[in-house]
């Protein structure tokens, strides 16, 4: 198992921040190892809302479906799934101004069959992933 945290400021009001993300489509605009991200059923997101993400990752390309399971005032919880891993993504929001908002990012990957042996060597390269979303998620925030 791995596991990432990151923690940054995003200059909007948390209610616009947490409405931002609880459409997971919006990946493929601030997470820089998504290539597309589509939603499987149309209208608006909610718990049990399903996405096809499609990601780049050390140079290999995966498709991962992920579902929203927890859809609270101050946090989004989001599970995402395919044959090698089992990744969470708990997002956590904090009111910093009524113009910026705190969020504390955690990413957990669970890697299922023979992909567990891979997981050791591919923390680098996962925490250098997290780094680039919060580098990314407040500049797009910010526009």
């Amino acid at each position: 198992m791995i596991q990432v945290a990151r923690t940054m400021l995003i200059p909007c009001p948390m209610q616009d921040t947490l409405a931002y993300l609880t459409d997971f489509a919006h990946a493929q605009q601030w997470d820089p190892a998504t290539v597309s991200c589509v939603p499987l059923a149309p209208g608006a997101s909610g718990p049990g809302s399903r996405w096809r993400n499609v990601s780049r990752f050390r140079g290999r390309t995966s498709e991962v479906l992920y579902r929203l399971d927890v859809e609270e005032v101050d946090r989004l919880v989001f599970t995402g799934e395919n044959s090698t891993v089992l990744v969470t993504d708990d997002l956590r929001f904090t009111p910093v101004s009524d113009e910026s908002t705190r969020l504390t990012y955690t990413a957990t990957f669970r890697f299922k069959g023979i992909a567990r042996l891979a997981a050791p060597f591919l923390s680098k390269d996962v925490n250098r992933l997290a780094d680039d979303v919060a580098s990314a998620l407040p500049r797009v925030m910010a526009r």
